[in-house]
Parts: C-alpha cells; structure tokens; sequence
C-alpha cells in the first residue's frame, strides 16, 4: 500500500480567526469547503475544521486523515492486518475514502483521489 501524505485533522471554534495562522505557518492558502454543516480549511497539511459540536463530535474521532494511492488496496491491506473497517470504502466528490480503526484503537480516515 503506498502512503502518499497525512494530514492533520484540528476542530477550531472561530475557522476565521484560525486560517490565517495556519497559512503562514505552512506557506500556503487555504482551500475551503463546507460537507454537512462543518465549515473546513485545508492548508498545508492541515484540515481546519469548525462547526456544530454534534457534527464535530464524530470527526474529533479520526486522528488524521492518510492519502493512499488506492482505497481498495488499503482497504485489503487494513484487513489482513486486523483493522477494523468502520466506514467504506465509498465514493465521495474527491475520491474514494474508507474509515478504520487500527488494532490499538486509533481511527483513521483513508483516502485517495481516483473518482
């Protein structure tokens, strides 16, 4: 399974006030976006994420999110390796992800970017 990056998933209370720090620490603009009432920023390596704490609830749950050349191999991968699939994989408008909990309890959302 190839690993392409990760990136840091952060709740923010105020996302306004937030991006601009996290765009001068990584040198980079930010992308936004909105998915099911949560206002996000990615920036760098970065996911800045702010909204209804019953909606941030559930994302607090995933450490980071890992780019992977292929959800379906991950997915093969994670399974032989005792992980537990929480979630997916499915398609979503940048791609395929699938959610997992590791064998020590971790979760993490795995994605890639093949439609």
């Amino acid at each position: 399974m190839d690993i392409l990056g990760a990136t840091l998933r952060i709740c923010v209370d105020d996302l306004e006030r937030a991006v601009p720090f996290y765009e001068r620490l990584a040198g980079s603009r930010a992308l936004r976006f909105e998915r099911g009432g949560v206002q996000a920023a990615a920036v760098g390596c970065f996911l800045l994420m702010s909204g209804p704490e019953s909606e941030l609830e559930a994302l607090r749950k995933v450490a980071a999110t890992i780019a992977v050349k292929d959800v379906e191999e991950a997915h093969r991968v994670l399974t032989e390796l005792g992980a537990h699939i929480v979630a997916g994989p499915v398609t979503t408008p940048g791609g395929r992800n699938l959610i997992a909990m590791h064998p020590d309890g971790t979760v993490y959302e795995y994605v890639d970017r093949n439609a």
